[in-house]
């Protein structure tokens, strides 16, 4: 059975006496220098200087150089993924080096000296300080992959529960296995979605319902969001009393029609693509050429003209509209 982490498997203790630093200030690293600071344990935040730096002063940290947190004995790696091979780190066999995604030591991409652990919470940078703020906690991946020092776990554990990642449980995960889960989600589930909204806007379309109504159910009324929140809070077979008869009867009714549809065999293919290895070394290739694809992609399928429609419809319909009246 998979081992889950709770709050009562941590002992703040272990970390008692270690210095701390936290290396990158974004979404993540600001949310889990405020909620490491605001548990009790003292931070130093590490980066480069820019406006993060700035921030991070302004928010009453201690900062400094990238390099200066080689001297730390716990460390939060809190950059993109592309970037951690390449910070001027130097870490001890006795440090603990934490990442909060499994990408660059899952691919082999790092290996410092020390132990090894990921705390990667299921959460929004932002989210992770406002779940905090809340008292509510959020679910974390958690996991060691070097135990030099046979304290990895102990102080793992402690950093977790100090960020909230233990209040609502955090799963056993190796990196490897956390890179691959969150890879596949952006690159096998997102598409597939992608491909089924459009196909489903084209089919109404085809009715002659509006293009605004369409979206309007899609993702504008906010009711599948609040749906999918349902869904977490109460799970599949209880929601479903929410639902009238009608929907109920509709939606069991026609499960399996789309069964034909060889969806599985290229979610195998781009999952396996993605275990081993192949897109983290096309990933390299993209970073190392300037981004050029991907710069390319999001001007096609994300661009000006997207954001311009977007924007539009948002000053037509849904909470603008409330606001300004």
């Amino acid at each position: 059975m998979t081992k889950i982490y709770y709050e009562s498997d941590a002992d703040p203790k272990s970390i008692e006496g270690q210095s701390v630093a936290i290396v990158g200030y974004g979404n993540q690293g600001r949310s889990w220098a405020l909620n490491l600071r605001d548990s009790g344990i003292e931070v130093q935040v590490c980066v480069r200087a820019d406006a993060s730096r700035e921030q991070a002063s302004a928010d009453g940290f201690t900062t400094g150089e990238l390099a200066d947190a080689s001297r730390a004995d716990i460390v939060c790696l809190l950059v993109p993924d592309d970037a951690i091979p390449k910070l001027p780190l130097e870490r001890s066999e006795q440090g603990l080096t934490i990442i909060a995604s499994g990408y660059s030591v899952g691919f082999d991409r790092f290996r410092p000296a020390g132990d090894i652990a990921m705390i990667a919470p299921r959460m929004l940078g932002p989210e992770v300080r406002l779940c905090y703020e809340e008292g509510v906690g959020f679910i974390t991946a958690l996991g060691v992959e070097t135990d030099a020092t046979g304290t990895a776990l102990a102080r793992t554990l402690a950093i977790a529960g100090a960020i909230g990642g233990l209040k609502q449980g955090a799963i056993e995960m190796s990196a490897k296995q956390e890179a691959v889960l969150d890879l596949a989600v952006e690159q096998v589930l997102s598409p597939a979605l992608t491909h089924v909204s459009q196909s489903f806007v084209g089919a109404m379309m085809n009715e002659g319902i509006p293009l605004e109504a369409i979206i309007t159910e899609l993702v504008m009324s906010g009711e599948v969001e609040r749906s999918y929140r349902i869904l977490r809070e109460i799970g599949f077979a209880r929601q479903m009393g929410f639902h009238s008869p009608t929907s109920q009867y509709g939606q069991l009714s026609r499960r399996g029609r789309f069964d034909h549809l060889d969806f599985a065999s290229k979610m195998a293919e781009i999952t396996a693509d993605i275990s081993s290895g192949r897109f983290a070394d096309e990933w390299d290739a993209e970073s190392e050429a300037g981004y050029e694809t991907l710069k390319r992609l999001t001007q096609e399928h994300a661009g000006p003209e997207i954001e311009a429609f977007e924007d539009d419809l948002r000053n037509r319909l849904g909470p603008r509209v409330a606001r300004k009246s």
